[in-house]
């Protein structure tokens, strides 16, 4: 039986693999949609709905992103299909593809970031993340929550009291203080273990 990390990483490529496959069905490559992927990703979906309580938070926390994900493009999905259907695919399609192009690149772009973040935490390698304006900047925040969850994870410390929203207020009040003490336009925050303990820190950019 797969873990449920390896059921989060088969979840993982079977968006990716959705996304390619319904590409294929917009431009004509596949004469229909691939509902099969689509089925077993709703059957994950609804089976870690109901047994969510099983998960880490750090579990719970790739998975809720991942479900997001999936439902962005679900609906985007719908609406093409839906265009498609009634044969108007023909005015609207160049738009919809660049759409799905431009999603594509995003996540793609995102991934290395994503990836780069669990391996310094894994590897003990201080993660560092620099914003002006934390409350445009939800991606880096979220990496740095999850670099920042990551290593005290894995140096055996507590995480019941570290939460995405306190976290999330935390960084926007810290940069805000430290623009407004400094004068300055960017914060560099790090994580990073010192003498076996995770430290986070902030910094100003000159």
């Amino acid at each position: 039986m797969a873990t449920i990390d390896e059921e989060l990483a088969q979840f993982e490529r079977d968006i990716r693999q959705l996304k390619i496959e319904y590409d294929q069905f917009f431009g004509g490559g596949r004469k229909r949609p691939p509902t099969e992927i689509e089925w077993r990703i709703d059957q994950l979906v609804k089976r870690y709905a109901e047994r969510g309580g099983e998960l880490k938070m750090a579990q719970r926390f790739r998975f809720n992103n991942l479900n997001q994900t999936y439902a962005k493009y679900k609906d985007i999905f719908r609406k093409k299909t839906k265009i498609k259907e009634e044969g108007t695919v023909q005015r609207h399609f160049g738009a919809a593809a660049k759409a799905i192009e431009a999603e594509r690149a995003k996540s793609h772009s995102e991934e290395p970031k994503a990836g780069r973040a669990a391996a310094a935490s894994a590897t003990g390698a201080a993660f560092r993340m620099t914003c002006s304006q934390p409350e445009q900047e939800g991606e880096k925040v979220d990496r740095l929550y999850q670099a920042l969850l990551t290593a005290k994870q894995q140096a055996g410390e507590d995480t019941g009291k570290l939460s995405r929203e306190g976290f999330n207020e935390f960084v926007k009040k810290k940069t805000r203080d430290l623009q407004k003490q400094k004068n300055c336009k960017d914060v560099e925050y790090v994580v990073e273990v010192v003498d076996g303990q995770v430290k986070l820190k902030a910094f100003v950019k000159a």
